[in-house]
């Protein structure tokens, strides 16, 4: 994996905020490389459309072809996993762009509400020891400056780019890790 984070600029984002594009490029980030048929079958789509999204990330750095997988019949796709940097604020002022923002946004935070979902459904499916080392958190109420939030972030960040460099180990599984830290809206916190 980079460490580097991908700066997600405007055209990376229209590229990136669509529904189908998002869960396929989760799909192959999560389960590993696939094909246009596999994928279509895992999204309940034809295997065309299917084939056209995985173009379209291709085209703008997402995902990558796997040559040493593929036939001429079958091409083999793979996630090119690098976190993303995407800084909302400079989105605010380019309508075409806001509309991608907030697509992109939603479906996110979706994929991530159902992956938190799906991981405690399937409970019965996981080791006992697995079952006790997830874990979900809420700090909602703690009051925090911008900058003591901006640090919080980073520290988080970099704890977990720590974490990601060191060897695997036997018996790692993938993990998904999810961080939100966000103010509340103005009008909640009065009171």
């Amino acid at each position: 994996m980079n460490d580097s984070p991908r700066r997600m600029d405007a055209r990376s984002l229209r590229a990136l905020a669509h529904p189908l594009r998002m869960r396929l490029l989760e799909l192959l980030r999560l389960d590993g490389p696939a094909t246009a048929t596999h994928l279509a079958a895992r999204v309940d789509d034809s295997t065309g459309t299917v084939s056209w999204h995985l173009r379209h990330l291709a085209e703008h750095g997402f995902i990558e072809d796997v040559p040493e997988r593929g036939t001429r019949r079958e091409r083999w796709w793979r996630a090119v996993v690098r976190p993303r940097d995407l800084h909302t604020s400079e989105f605010r002022g380019d309508p075409e762009s806001r509309g991608a923002l907030d697509v992109y946004l939603r479906e996110f935070l979706r994929q991530q509400g159902n992956r938190m979902v799906e991981s405690f459904a399937d409970a019965e499916t996981m080791g006992p020891e697995w079952v006790s080392a997830r874990t979900v958190s809420d700090w909602s109420g703690v009051r925090l400056t911008a900058d003591q939030l901006a640090e919080l972030g980073r520290r988080v960040i970099e704890l977990v780019n720590e974490a990601v460099r060191q060897p695997e180990q036997p018996g790692a599984a993938t993990i998904v890790l999810q961080f939100q830290a966000f103010p509340r809206r103005p009008e909640e916190d009065s009171g």
